[in-house]
């Protein structure tokens, strides 16, 4: 504990967003950085507590007070060795994650708790700027062959995690850019794509083989066969998300202009990257009235996309209840508090309704949805409406942003005849195989809709897994460099 009174001393303090007047109008990301003396300050909070509990809040179990005590010395470099020890992408999560750790800060419980993820990024990003963060491949090879599929967070965790340990890893990713859900579902101002790009290039340089455009099971002439996978490869990982949104079924879900949130999300990022998109195909917020169906993150992605794109009127729904302001006895600390939470792009315009309910949607003449129906609701658990609530609003853009139901059955699921569990995703025991022999699964494949944070988790501990699974073949010499390369 480098300084005892730290927490004492020092508020916490988190980096300003750039002013609104300014960014709704490009696709920066909108925060910008603490300066290295308040950066340190913010380390010093740290206790170091005894049991820290922020270690377990944390999915990838950062050795927190670790680097937060190095950055207070300004040993930078060891923080960025500290940091990468348990998180291959800390720069991510120091930019999308949700921070369960900070939920579990000890100090929270009487006082607002340390700026961990603030420090996660700015260690990150000050190793790239350092060229500290290098390639590193592995110092012997196995001659163990792995197919990954997928290249989200989940996948990339698990093909660095496996390289290194020195086995031949190629990732297939069946959009034209590796990275997915990193690179098409988060928006740019939450996250610049170079970003993505240059850790991509280290797994290259590793010796990571990336195939893109490469829909494995996908029918298409050119598309890879799971079979032809599991002939050429000694271990598979399915890394493949939960692809499959959660329908809305109500009269008018037919209409043209009502879309689900991904797929206006995948279209904006596409813009920014300058790719030519079918204008047939358009789905834009231009002018128009808008309305978003979900109150989570990926609701508020699409608000602040719409703000960018100079929509008319935006209105984001939820059905349940507003939170309270602050962390309420339902979810006592160290739990994730039920409490309010604001995005950037709500400061930015918007309506938030809360106790909403959808009913129908009527439309034009043409068939383009015009008129949202809607009702509002007393509280939970009954959720019933309230009497005269109807309501009727302009609608010309319905996004539909309420989760996903688990991975896409058609394909790869269907053709392993994969066994699901009772919520519909891949089940698996507990080496991450799922009930094809030698295929395992990670990330929301497995686990369901979750947190980048969590699918970085859990391509870890697959790797970790396929690295035992195929090292049982091999000599106890090799199989004592793998262990320890991983």
């Amino acid at each position: 504990m480098a300084n005892p009174t730290g927490f004492l001393e020092y508020p916490r303090e988190l980096p300003q967003r750039r002013p609104v007047a300014e960014r709704v109008h490009d696709w920066f990301e909108i925060y910008r950085d603490l300066p290295d003396d308040k950066l340190r300050q913010q380390g010093a909070r740290c206790m170091d507590c005894g049991v820290p509990f922020c270690h377990t809040g944390c999915p990838v179990n950062n050795i927190i007070p670790d680097w937060n005590e190095l950055v207070y010395e300004a040993r930078w470099e060891e923080a960025v060795r500290r940091l990468h020890a348990t998180n291959n992408f800390p720069e991510f999560t120091g930019r999308i994650c949700p921070a369960p750790c900070e939920a579990a800060c000890v100090l929270g419980i009487i006082e607002p708790p340390v700026t961990i993820k603030q420090i996660e990024k700015a260690i990150a990003d000050r190793g790239f700027a350092e060229g500290w963060v290098v390639p590193e491949p592995p110092a012997f090879e196995s001659g163990k062959r792995v197919a990954i599929i997928g290249s989200g967070p989940a996948g990339l965790a698990a093909a660095q995690q496996l390289r290194r340990a020195g086995h031949a890893v190629t990732v297939y990713e069946k959009a034209d850019r590796a990275g997915g859900l990193l690179v098409y579902g988060i928006p740019h101002f939450k996250m610049e794509k170079d970003i993505v790009e240059r850790r991509i290039e280290q797994l290259r340089a590793e010796g990571v083989r990336f195939v893109t455009g490469a829909h494995v099971g996908g029918g298409r002439p050119a598309d890879p066969t799971i079979e032809e996978l599991r002939r050429n490869a000694d271990a598979v990982l399915l890394a493949c998300g939960a692809e499959q949104p959660r329908e809305l079924k109500i009269p008018g879900r037919d209409l043209g202009g009502i879309h689900f949130a991904m797929e206006y999300l995948t279209q904006a990022n596409r813009r920014c990257f300058g790719d030519q998109l079918d204008p047939a195909q358009d789905i834009l917020a231009d002018g128009k009235h808008v309305i978003i169906i979900g109150g989570g993150d990926t609701g508020a992605d699409c608000l602040g996309t719409c703000h960018r794109q100079g929509a008319k009127s935006v209105r984001q729904f939820q059905i349940h209840e507003m939170p309270p302001e602050n962390r309420s006895e339902r979810t006592p600390w160290p739990m994730w508090p039920l409490q309010l939470r604001s995005e950037g792009a709500h400061e930015e315009g918007g309506v938030r309704e809360w106790n909403v309910r959808t009913t129908c949607f009527s439309g034009d003449e043409q068939g383009h949805v015009r008129r949202l129906h809607g009702v509002r609701l007393g509280p939970g658990p009954d959720f019933a409406p309230i009497e005269g609530g109807e309501f009727t609003l302009d609608a010309d853009l319905v996004l539909i942003a309420i989760g996903f139901a688990g991975p896409v059955r058609q394909g790869l699921v269907e053709q392993l005849s994969l066994v699901l569990d009772p919520r519909g995703i891949v089940a698996a025991d507990e080496s991450y195989m799922t009930s094809a022999d030698g295929v395992f699964v990670a990330g929301d494949m497995r686990r369901g809709q979750s947190l980048v944070v969590w699918a970085i988790a859990e391509g870890r501990k697959a790797g970790a897994a396929i690295d035992s699974y195929l090292a049982r073949t091999g000599s106890a010499e090799r199989v004592a460099g793998m262990v320890a390369a991983m």
